[in-house]
């Protein structure tokens, strides 16, 4: 009987097969990488020079975010505390503990403690700190629970489909801006009676925000977002400039 189809399509099942199982490796691989904390760093806990505990100075001390991040609601990029920041206090405080020594020996000598950034953004994005931060966004919703670290450690991906979540949605994550560096603040912690006199509401809103036992945060993320009049870009440009 003739043949109906050229010889080299005997291979053709068995090429699907092979291209098949390559792909699929290819897929699982990329997923294996590129969705987990290998490639997002988080958890990523470096050791530093000197061990910082944030759970004593924040919680413990009642030490502010800003006393040591003195840029933040300033400056586009944010800051590590410089060696006369620590001194202010271990001139008095501990300072004879040896695990101050890079700390002393940066005093002495001029030169400035060799911390491990954790948080650098790369040069390609444009990131603005105060814009943030005197906005509603909290340093909780980019770096966690800081204040309960012992060890700082990466909390959130940083990735661009993070980045987008927050600009396409800012009502979930928008709090008052007295509460920005509050890292305990909760929704169940708003008075709405006072955040209505101070914020107002909605203007699509369907009931009396002050009248309510509690607010939702979608209820006071909306209504700041309205107040403020909060757009974020989510092109290209807002970010890539």
């Amino acid at each position: 009987m003739a043949n109906f189809f050229p010889r080299w399509t005997n291979w053709l099942p068995l090429k699907v097969i092979v291209c098949v199982i390559v792909i699929a490796c290819a897929l699982s691989g990329a997923t294996w990488y590129y969705a987990t904390p290998k490639y997002t760093k988080v958890g990523y806990q470096p050791i530093q020079p000197v061990p910082f505990p944030h759970d004593i100075h924040v919680t413990q001390l009642g030490m502010d975010c800003r006393y040591c991040h003195s840029f933040v609601e300033v400056a586009a990029q944010s800051n590590v505390p410089n060696t006369a920041t620590c001194m202010n206090c271990h001139t008095q405080v501990a300072k004879d503990n040896p695990k101050l020594q890079p700390v002393q020996e940066s005093w002495k000598s001029g030169q400035p403690v060799e911390w491990v950034w954790l948080y650098r953004t790369v040069d390609y994005v444009y990131y603005n700190h105060s814009a943030h931060v005197n906005r509603g966004i909290s340093c909780f919703s980019c770096h966690g629970d800081v204040d309960d670290m012992s060890v700082v450690h990466i909390a959130q991906p940083h990735s661009m489909a993070w980045c987008l979540d927050c600009h396409r949605h800012p009502e979930n994550y928008l709090r008052p801006d007295d509460q920005v560096f509050n890292l305990d603040w909760e929704p169940e912690d708003v008075k709405p009676a006072e955040f209505v006199a101070k914020y107002g509401q909605p203007s699509d809103a369907r009931e009396d925000f002050s009248k309510k036992k509690h607010l939702t945060q979608a209820e006071i993320g909306q209504t700041l977002k309205e107040r403020w009049k909060i757009t974020p870009p989510t092109n290209c440009q807002g970010c890539h400039r």
